[in-house]
């Protein structure tokens, strides 16, 4: 892309040239007979499969789409970010990890004021998004990490999620290539993905700011909903509520804003996925791409926006995903405790590795292999042991900040059966999650507490009292004989002009969903 360009001409991709022998206009007159119908078809079906991997709209035919992917396959940019091809082949079922790159190494001056882009630190990865597609194609499951996700990077320790891509490549001498340093990244990161997922990640794909500015603009925009209008200084959004359309240095804005918002990144969240189904509806709609030209310019721009490892095929990741639909696509959360800190840092701290382990296990299981009622009935977990709560002492800690909420808790146990030890104030009052600390042999016990607390989390605990429950009150307490508030959310749609949706950890939302969000 020429760095001379205006903000509102770089959404014209067309113009950027292709190597001779994909210049259709160097075509025999022969060859012509690719455009009839049949195949005027097969091009819109192909173009959605490029834009794939930004929104995971796949088809594919011949002819004209022979072509495309040929254009596709000829412009996408190569990364080593699976080493040794070491990813399952496309056909299979596979987990293809998409990340969106802050990087503003491409952007003019006059391009980063325009986008609200400041400084470029060309490491960030702020949008971290694993995806998941069955063997038949038949849909996709898109989860989001936070950006502050506290995790272990491997060979670096604790840290937030988004400095493994910087750790891998700022791991590689300054005086080796480029591309280098850049695979190291992307491969840490892929790592850290897959130790916390328990997933074999097969491919990878990164897009950045200007790249997703050409994207969005070439794509005609994407509808969305706000519940609210909103004004962001910061990162320059400043939207009507309700149905609108945005694309370009709009579109970016609504992407990146945080500020402003009722919960920070976790909106922000929303936000991406809620485009990205956008993009996807508009790219299974009847009325789009209606011409050769714009299928050609739309390809080539969504293969100039995007940066694949080594071995993913686009025309056989497009037939394998041929059956997919809105309805079929879905967008959520990695199950977390909400914000915390970690020293001076503010994180999000992710669920137990075991608890993130089960959650991606079952996002990646094959239906068709689930046992029957019969079965399932007959091989089914036995039910946690309990005892009687007057058989439970249960020290109480108040963690949430709220004035006197240990006492009243104490004395709701009380009246429920449990013997309560004591009750006071925990070491913090910045506790997101509803916790029950047991020792080793006391795993009834929580249990039979756990019962009475629906959704508190158990920790077993090295050094405690046996027979004596710690329960510490975050948050997210509601009482004793509720569940908890699961972590990050908030209150689902009661329709589409008036509430806003929810998209949080655990709670799946279709690309065909078009609530208001925040």
């Amino acid at each position: 892309m020429s760095r001379d360009r205006s903000p509102e001409q770089l959404g014209t991709a067309a113009g950027a040239s292709l190597p001779p022998q994909l210049d259709p206009r160097r075509e025999p007159a022969g060859r012509m007979h690719w455009l009839t119908p049949r195949w005027r078809r097969a091009g819109v079906v192909l173009t959605r499969t490029v834009c794939a991997l930004l929104s995971v709209v796949l088809l594919a035919g011949g002819g004209w789409a022979w072509y495309l992917g040929e254009v596709a396959q000829a412009t996408v940019n190569r990364t080593d970010a699976i080493p040794d091809g070491a990813g399952r082949a496309v056909g299979e079922e596979m987990n293809l990890l998409l990340v969106g790159s802050d990087s503003r190494s491409d952007l003019t001056p006059e391009q980063r004021s325009a986008f609200s882009a400041g400084k470029d630190s060309g490491l960030n990865t702020d949008t971290i998004i694993l995806v998941h597609v069955p063997a038949d194609g038949s849909g996709a499951s898109f989860v989001s990490f936070p950006r502050d996700s506290y995790v272990d990077i491997p060979g670096y320790g604790p840290d937030k999620l988004n400095a493994a891509y910087a750790d891998g490549y700022s791991s590689v001498s300054s005086t080796q290539p480029e591309s280098e340093r850049q695979a190291a990244g992307s491969q840490l990161l892929v790592r850290t993905i897959s130790q916390l997922s328990g997933l074999q990640i097969d491919h990878y794909a990164e897009v950045d700011l200007l790249g997703f500015f050409n994207l969005s603009t070439v794509v005609g925009g994407v509808e969305v909903n706000l519940c609210k209008a909103v004004d962001d200084e910061k990162s320059g959004a400043v939207f009507a509520a309700g149905p609108q359309t945005i694309s370009g240095v709009d579109a970016l804005r609504f992407v990146r804003q945080r500020h402003g918002l009722p919960r920070g990144d976790f909106d922000r969240i929303v936000r991406q996925q809620t485009f990205i189904a956008g993009m996807i509806r508009k790219m299974l709609g009847d009325n789009v791409l209606l011409d050769l030209g714009k299928q050609r310019e739309l390809v080539q721009a969504a293969a100039e926006a995007m940066t694949v490892d080594q071995s993913l095929d686009l025309m056989s990741l497009a037939q394998q995903m041929q059956s997919v639909s809105p309805g079929s696509i879905d967008f959520q959360t990695v199950p977390n405790l909400g914000t915390d800190r970690e020293g001076d840092k503010s994180i999000v701290r992710l669920e137990d590795t075991d608890s993130l382990h089960a959650f991606f296990a079952d996002l990646s299981s094959d239906p068709s292999s689930a046992p029957t009622s019969t079965s399932a009935a007959a091989t089914a977990p036995a039910a946690p042991s309990t005892v009687a709560p007057s058989a439970v002492d249960v020290v109480v800690l108040n963690g949430s900040g709220a004035a006197g909420l240990a006492t009243s808790t104490a004395a709701a146990l009380g009246a429920a059966g449990y013997v309560v030890a004591s009750s006071g104030n925990a070491d913090s009052s910045d506790y997101a999650r509803t916790e029950i600390r047991y020792t080793a042999d006391d795993k009834a016990l929580a249990n039979t507490l756990a019962a009475s607390i629906p959704g508190a989390k158990a920790t077993k605990v090295d050094e405690g009292t046996a027979g004596t429950l710690e329960l510490v009150l975050g948050t997210d307490f509601n009482g004793v004989g509720q569940a908890v508030t699961p972590a990050a959310t908030q209150p689902a749609a009661a329709s589409s002009s008036t509430a806003p949706a929810s998209s949080a950890a655990g709670t799946a939302r279709s690309a065909s969903d078009t609530t208001c969000i925040n």
